[in-house]
């Protein structure tokens, strides 16, 4: 089956026709979805989506953007709110360095509360991670240290050296349109040294639409796209990406039953 790991069905953009755009998405095949939570905030508004359809479930976190709306977060708020048995995910959280839209202390701090819900809940840490390599791996390393949890590096377009100090720790990763992009090769170069088993997919629409579609807005019906520049990337048929990626999904996100 299909299975998009990354949605953001609770974003304004879908407002007008968010019932249709889950629609096209069945009919494109896609038969699960993971919606995501950007602020602890929004998080209402995110498990409405999951509640409301039985193919959809959701996660709880705080992105490194949004931060600074709640720098003293702790880790007992997310782990409350994962109890929920719709959510199957802690994040998306992490580091963003490059629009630096919280200050990064705040970001770093943040961030480790919620590899804190990870390791306490045992839910898979959902991360962001952009123009912080070094520091995301330095933290990622400390934290697995101090006890293990599990982790997958969402929208991978970091280096290599990440790839690998990630992967070390047990990491998944997963493929977004982004790898369509003609500029992209670095990306598709790291993808194919990713661990095979390792490996999902996502559109994370609404942003980031896969080519042929680029410049319109996202949407999971866009996901056999990402699957398709996968398969060639790595060398597999698209029957044996899906398989791949079906069976990865359902070992990092283990509070899904898999039908």
């Amino acid at each position: 089956m299909l299975i998009d790991s990354h949605v953001n069905l609770h974003a304004h953009q879908f407002d007008e026709d968010r019932e249709a755009v889950i629609a096209r998405a069945r009919e494109a095949g896609v038969a699960r979805m993971v919606t995501i939570c950007d602020r602890v905030s929004s998080f209402a508004a995110v498990l409405a989506v999951a509640q409301a359809h039985p193919d959809i479930w959701c996660s709880v976190g705080t992105h490194p953007h949004e931060a600074k709306e709640d720098p003293d977060l702790g880790p007992g708020t997310l782990v409350a709110l994962a109890a929920h048995e719709r959510v199957v995910g802690i994040g998306e959280t992490g580091l963003d360095f490059y629009y630096d839209l919280s200050p990064r202390e705040v970001q770093a701090r943040v961030f480790r509360a919620h590899i804190a819900a990870a390791r306490r809940t045992g839910l898979p840490l959902i991360v962001h991670s952009r123009d912080a390599d070094d520091e995301m791996a330095q933290i990622l390393e400390e934290e697995h240290a101090a006890g293990p949890f599990r982790l997958l590096l969402h929208c991978y377009t970091s280096g290599p050296v990440l790839a690998a100090r990630a992967a070390a720790l047990g990491a998944f990763f997963s493929v977004s349109g982004i790898a369509t992009f003609k500029a992209a090769e670095d990306v598709r170069a790291v993808i194919r040294d990713m661990p095979a088993d390792r490996i999902i997919v996502e559109t994370d629409c609404p942003y980031l639409a896969p080519v042929p579609m680029r410049g319109r807005r996202n949407e999971p019906a866009f996901l056999p796209y990402v699957l398709e520049k996968l398969a060639e990337i790595r060398g597999w048929s698209v029957p044996d990406a899906e398989a791949r990626t079906e069976d990865a999904f359902f070992t990092l996100f283990d509070r899904i039953p898999r039908p």
